[in-house]
């Protein structure tokens, strides 16, 4: 997750670079139930409208829990499916509070309305984040249900009123590009607390659509503007977190940005992005499915790492007889390609390990989702070697 509203304001308040930070324990992304009222076209876990067999009973969650505090685990983000769909999300939250993590609650949103917004409020949550992937019909569309946008945005409306943290999550195409400066405007308007901007990772629907992923010049447009909005409204003493995930180049992309604008600032945002480290997939950020599989994130689903019903997740997630965990653990990660070669690789710890294994077979190979230039990461045409078959990504040329 690289966090640009923070690198923003080093720009006028820099303080300090230090070495890499880790927390102490990894936060953990929970899909507590598979169930959804929705089937979205990119959802990595592939959810639908029926009962998944399996899941792990309250007593279960709760023994989970206990390991994940002892392990100093400090984050939890329960997901789903839509987890408003399971019958003990607001008990699981409240204990989960009482623990003393940090909780987010992450919704499709067209299920918060006036019968839960109590609960919701009651239970504490840091965070709730509502995927939005464009305005109205685009949405809709995207989310496969008509209507899905407005019962979103009421009940983003609901909490904002209850003076609850929200923040909108939306993952870009090329097919709702378009849509994201209206969106922009939407979470200023809004008063929203937090936009997350998410690429396309090919995991569950997400990979079978990916020939649907955005142009690198589209990616590009959009990381222009999310700078250029998140500047502006630190200018005007409007503080909203801008986050985006799923692509570490990011960090490298605004490296180049700081360089064009802010020369002065770039040794400073440097030091301050190999201080961030990257992707953190395996390191800092672990899934648990709603089966109790743990996994190195979650777009991770198809590599299982081992089952928490039958070992703790610490002992789980300490484990490094797996040779991706291994792999993942690695600072800077041992890869091939134009990862391997990049000058930045200290910066964005060769970002989606998933994309690159899904086209290539190769989990250490370059991630086809780098929408840098060979100039912008110092790599020469002879560097370029691929060892596995390249499969196009895109249907456009």
């Amino acid at each position: 997750m690289f966090r640009i509203s923070s690198f923003i304001r080093e720009i006028d308040q820099p303080t300090p670079a230090g070495p890499r930070r880790n927390p102490p324990g990894p936060v953990v992304i929970w899909n507590l139930i598979r169930r959804c009222n929705l089937t979205c076209k990119h959802c990595y876990s592939i959810s639908a409208d029926t009962d998944f067999a399996g899941e792990l009973s309250t007593t279960e969650v709760f023994r989970v829990m206990d390991d994940l505090k002892a392990f100093r685990v400090p984050v939890l983000i329960l997901s789903g499916g839509e987890p408003l769909l399971r019958p003990d999300i607001f008990e699981i939250g409240r204990r989960a509070k009482d623990m003393g993590f940090y909780v987010g609650l992450s919704s499709n949103g067209t299920l918060i309305d006036a019968a839960n917004i109590d609960a919701i409020a009651d239970t504490g949550f840091d965070y709730v984040g509502v995927s939005l992937d464009g305005i109205g019909a685009t949405h809709d569309k995207f989310r496969r249900r008509e209507g899905a946008f407005d019962a979103s945005l009421a009940g983003i409306r609901l909490c904002l009123d209850r003076g609850i943290k929200v923040g909108v999550r939306y993952t870009m195409t090329e097919d709702n590009a378009h849509d994201l400066p209206a969106l922009l405007r939407l979470v200023e308007e809004e008063r929203i607390d937090k936009f997350y901007f998410s690429h396309l990772n090919y995991a569950g629907r997400g990979n079978k659509h990916r020939a649907d992923d955005a142009r690198h010049q589209t990616t590009r447009d959009a990381m222009d503007l999310l700078f250029n909005t998140c500047l502006d409204l630190h200018h005007r003493g409007i503080e909203k977190d801008f986050v985006t995930g799923n692509n570490d180049a990011d960090g490298i992309y605004l490296l180049h940005w700081v360089q064009r604008h802010f020369p002065e600032r770039a040794e400073h945002i440097r030091a301050k992005l190999v201080q961030w480290g990257g992707n953190a997939s395996g390191v800092n950020v672990a899934n648990i499915d709603n089966l109790g599989v743990v996994h190195p994130d979650t777009m991770w689903w198809h590599v299982p790492l081992g089952n928490v019903r039958e070992r703790p997740f610490s002992a789980i997630w300490s484990d490094l007889s797996n040779p991706l965990m291994a792999g993942l653990k690695r600072h800077p990660r041992v890869l091939t390609g134009r990862c391997g070669a990049c000058r930045h690789l200290e910066i964005c710890n060769g970002s989606s390990r998933v994309r690159a294994q899904q086209i290539t077979g190769d989990a250490w190979a370059e991630d086809p989702g780098c929408y840098l230039t060979d100039d912008e990461i110092g790599v020469q045409a002879a560097e370029r070697v691929v060892t596995t078959p390249f499969v196009p990504l895109h249907r456009h040329a």
